[in-house]
């Protein structure tokens, strides 16, 4: 766990995506397998759940919102992505894929193009989901499962879309990103050229 400007970082455990903490926010919230973990490093961190009010989901995998039923907290969710999990559809949630299941979860939020969540600004970037949202502060990214360091991207064979990604990774190539914090795997500066790898990368994919 460790932390960059204000937003403390932990790490995914397990099958779990990395969780993100600021202010009052809590971006992902893993599998729900490893919540002791998550609570004890945020309380670690010197923050406590209680500081928490909101929950934004970077896409609607079971990997990023299992915990989401642990919380006691508003949930925001791009509209795309929000009618699976009011629907509880287990397929679409990759909870099948984790032999696990997903009850119903109203989202209290759905977020748009635009919006913003205290200093970051919400970016559509389909290709992993149709729903998938960064956040940019005009600094640090918080990507989801659209790019990740190394020049990584989302898999598009769940039900995403490969022209998509391109598109919403040629997009954020062209951001200034100093760091990058990506939906898996480490945080790290020098963000941009990261991206622009992954950008680079995936014209070459199918």
């Amino acid at each position: 766990m460790t932390k960059i400007n204000d937003i403390i970082i932990i790490e995914g455990m397990g099958y779990d995506s990395n969780v993100y903490v600021f202010e009052d926010v809590i971006v992902d919230t893993g599998t729900g397998q490893n919540m002791d973990y998550i609570l004890k490093s945020i309380q670690e961190a010197g923050k406590s759940v209680d500081d928490l009010s909101l929950i934004v989901n970077t896409h609607n995998h079971y990997d990023h919102i299992g915990g989401n039923r642990y919380l006691d907290l508003e949930v925001a969710m791009h509209t795309n992505d929000a009618q699976a999990l009011e629907e509880g559809d287990q397929d679409a949630l990759l909870a099948t894929m984790f032999g696990k299941s997903m009850e119903k979860m109203k989202v209290d939020l759905k977020l748009e193009e635009g919006n913003k969540v205290h200093d970051f600004e919400v970016l559509l970037t389909p290709g992993h989901t149709s729903g998938s949202i960064c956040l940019y502060d005009g600094e640090t990214l918080i990507s989801g499962d659209t790019v990740f360091s190394g020049g990584g991207f989302g898999r598009v064979d769940l039900g995403g879309d490969m022209d998509e990604m391109r598109q919403s990774l040629e997009r954020l190539s062209k951001l200034d990103v100093q760091y990058l914090l990506p939906g898996h795997g480490p945080a790290v500066e020098d963000g941009s050229r990261h991206i622009k790898m992954a950008c680079e990368i995936s014209t070459g994919y199918y």
